[in-house]
Order: C-alpha cells, then sequence, then structure tokens
C-alpha cells in the first residue's frame, strides 16, 4: 500500500503540489488526471524518488520512503515509465528487457512483452535503443521493460504520448490485462477516457490539490460532462 501524508512540493517558493494525502490500495489501478500543469507528473515524479518532497511523508507498505533514492525504491519493486524515456546507445532491445527483468530472456519471452506494447518484435528485438528510434517507438520500448519487471507498483506517465491509434489500443489492452489479473497496483497519469475507463479509482488533480477522487462510476460521469459540447443557440 502507498500513503501520501500531508505532501507538498514547491520550487522557488512557487507551490507546485499543496498538502496532498492519498491512499493507493494493493492491486489497484488508479488515474490521475486533471488540467495540464496542475501537478500531475510532478506527483508521480515524487512517488519514484526523482524530486523529493518539500513537506510530508511517502510510505510504502508501512515504511518511510520518503527520503529514499531512486534505487532504494526500485529494490522495493516499484517502477517508473518516463513521459520523455532516455535512450541507450549500443543497447539492444532484448538486452534491455533482460535486465528490467533480472536475467536473460529467451526470445519468445521477449517478443510478447513487445507485442503487449504494440510492436512487431523480429523488428525490434536486436535493434538498440538509440537515437534510430522514434519518441512512440522509445515510449513503447520502455513500457515494455516496465512489463517485463516483476513489481509491486507501476507508474506510468502518460504513455499515450507521442503513439498511434493502433499501438495506444494495444496499450489499452494491457493495461486492462493488467487491471484483471492484479498483479501489482497501478498508477497511470493520462486524459484519456479509454483508459479512465479501467480505473478502480480516479483522482483529479488542480492546482497542486485534491480536487476530488473517487471510483470510476462515482467520477467518470460528471468529470465527461464537463467537457460536452455547448449547444449553439442562434
Amino acid at each position: 500500500m502507498l500513503e501520501l501524508c500531508n505532501v507538498s512540493f514547491e520550487v522557488d517558493g512557487k507551490k507546485i503540489l499543496n498538502n496532498i494525502s492519498l491512499t493507493i490500495e494493493d492491486n489497484r489501478f488508479t488515474v490521475i488526471t486533471g488540467p495540464n500543469g496542475g501537478g500531475k507528473s510532478t506527483l508521480a515524479k515524487l512517488i519514484m524518488g526523482i524530486e523529493q518532497p518539500t513537506d510530508g511523508t511517502i510510505l510504502f507498505d508501512g515504511e518511510d520512503i520518503t527520503a529514499m533514492s531512486i534505487d532504494e525504491r526500485a529494490k522495493r519493486k516499484i517502477g517508473y515509465a518516463f513521459q520523455q524515456p532516455p535512450r541507450f546507445k549500443g543497447m539492444s532491445v532484448r538486452k534491455l528487457l533482460s535486465l528490467a527483468h533480472g536475467k536473460d530472456l529467451d526470445e519468445e519471452v521477449c517478443c510478447s512483452y513487445l507485442t503487449d506494447v504494440g510492436l512487431c518484435s523480429k523488428d525490434y528485438l536486436n535493434r538498440d535503443v538509440d537515437a534510430s528510434l522514434s519518441g512512440g517507438e522509445v515510449k513503447r520500448i520502455e513500457i515494455a521493460s516496465i512489463l517485463a519487471r516483476d513489481l509491486k507498483l507501476s507508474i506510468f506517465d502518460e504513455p499515450e504520448a507521442g503513439i498511434d491509434l493502433w499501438s495506444f489500443a494495444k496499450l489499452v489492452e494491457t493495461f486492462q490485462q493488467l487491471q484483471k489479473e492484479s498483479r501489482q497496483s497501478i498508477i497511470l497519469i493520462s486524459h484519456q477516457e479509454r483508459i479512465m475507463q479501467l480505473a478502480d479509482e480516479i483522482v483529479i488533480i488542480e492546482n497542486g490539490q485534491i480536487k476530488t477522487k473517487g471510483t470510476r462510476d462515482e467520477i467518470l460521469p460528471t468529470l465527461m460532462s464537463e467537457f460536452e459540447p455547448c449547444e449553439f443557440k442562434k
């Protein structure tokens, strides 16, 4: 279980997040959404340890991880997929997946992870994760590497960004399967209705604060109604 207790974050005196308290239960699929610039990605980075909170406490399975490094959190089986993933010159996709898993993976297993994110394995397995790949391709490969790890908590920051519609459909299928199997807790930053429809819980962050939170059935109808086009009147 992940617990954020009165977490705040500021940069140069400007509040980015203010007094966030949130509990993510085990084996739950949580989507965090809200307006751009509201603090969603910052919250994800605080959970992973990429940034450190100005105030407050972060607990994971009852342990205080607030001051822990990224590596220490990774050892506790917390993983993070960047909005703009890094590239690794000289490292093949197969090697990256094997490193993520912790041991050499055979071709069949690697292929299954790539298929899950909409990539044809024969075109990518032996390619380097470098500048020759598009942003969308690197994004999908990073998500595949997250799937290859045995995690307790996976954090995905807008996984749909830079991905074509067909690949997005495959990603939705992958997240749907993860949600059904309940093998881990998932936190996913997204604006996409199709992803929010998979959520056990939806959290809306606006202006650095939690505006509202609740189950999919509680939040989604109201959220969608806010974006209905207004009726044209003559």
